[in-house]
């Protein structure tokens, strides 16, 4: 897939294009649906299928208050978008001269002029240019103009429902990550660097690798779960606490630490990322480490079990 970051670096003749145009935050069923239903009239009329998107969502600019956190980053959008068949993203920076475009300048600079726009897919509720004054009554007009036609999608449901990347946020923000993967169609996944901690895992017989709190992806709540850890390419079964630890309380803020489970690999200034695959249970404040071990010992040998059900089903069920 190529991605482009500027309008002036889409190559010259590059089209023409099919195109839908969205957030895309997290690339979930939903988002796939639309992308198949992209791509599969992109080849059916011999056009480049082409996601049009933002480096940010506009909040971020406009209503900095109201701007919800992001599912994944920008390089994690980018790498999932490159996992469909479309041939292009161009994820454009969202600038105070973007936001103030009018309609008819986003159909006709972004649409016509640099992708050579022939078809464009939109949801029935989407808006654009200056202030949202845009509507697909109004795309249908600029199609006129500039010789594309727009085509409502179909809503992509799951369990009867509509797919959206706000129940995603809530599903997670409850350490719902099961709910959530089920809308994702994969694992919740973060992004960071395992730095330094306080040694207290390792001085108790469980070391951790630390997260840089800096980290790409949206954090469940607090609490543990079963994961998988990827490292140097390799794949380590996980529990991972999320939380301030409430049993010392020289720990008082937020962390998420990973016990890699039967290695001893070296993580330390690693990239590590991290699949959420269930909540065992809700951070405790115990009385005193015995009682703290005992708890730890009980959840690996819980997760471990959990874990070689789940590869074994991944197995089964590679997809």
């Amino acid at each position: 897939m190529l991605l482009i970051e500027n309008l002036d670096d889409v190559p010259a003749g590059f089209g023409p294009s099919a195109v839908t145009v969205g957030k895309f935050d997290g690339v979930h069923l939903g988002h796939r649906g639309v992308l198949a239903q992209l791509t599969s009239l992109a080849a059916d009329r011999g056009l480049q299928p082409v996601v049009v998107t933002f480096d940010r969502h506009p909040f971020a600019l406009l209503r900095p208050d109201e701007c919800p956190e992001s599912l994944v980053s920008n390089d994690q959008r980018a790498a999932l978008l490159a996992e469909t068949d479309v041939s292009a993203t161009l994820m454009l920076e969202f600038t105070r001269e973007v936001s103030d475009l009018e309609p008819v300048e986003f159909s006709e600079r972004i649409l016509h002029d640099a992708l050579d726009t022939r078809l464009v897919l939109l949801g029935a509720d989407f808006r654009f240019g200056h202030r949202g004054a845009g509507r697909i009554d109004s795309m249908r007009e600029h199609g006129k103009l500039y010789g594309f036609e727009v085509v409502l999608l179909e809503d992509v449901l799951v369990g009867g429902d509509r797919v959206s990347s706000t129940k995603i946020r809530e599903h997670l923000a409850a350490g719902e990550v099961r709910e959530a993967a089920a809308l994702l169609g994969r694992y919740p996944r973060v992004r960071s660097t395992v730095v330094h901690g306080d040694a207290i895992g390792r001085e108790i017989g469980f070391p951790t690798a630390n997260l840089d709190p800096a980290m790409e992806g949206f954090l469940p709540g607090d609490g543990v779960y079963a994961a998988w850890a990827w490292v140097d390419g390799a794949r380590y079964g996980a529990a991972v606490s999320i939380g301030n630890n409430p049993t010392f309380d020289s720990i008082p803020a937020r962390r998420t630490e990973a016990h890699l489970i039967d290695t001893s690999v070296d993580a330390y200034g690693k990239s590590i990322e991290l699949d959420f695959v269930e909540y065992i249970r809700p951070m405790v404040k115990f009385d005193g480490v015995p009682t703290l071990v005992a708890a730890l010992t009980a959840d690996v040998e819980r997760i471990r079990a959990l874990l070689a059900d789940e590869a074994s089903l991944a197995v089964e069920n590679p997809g």
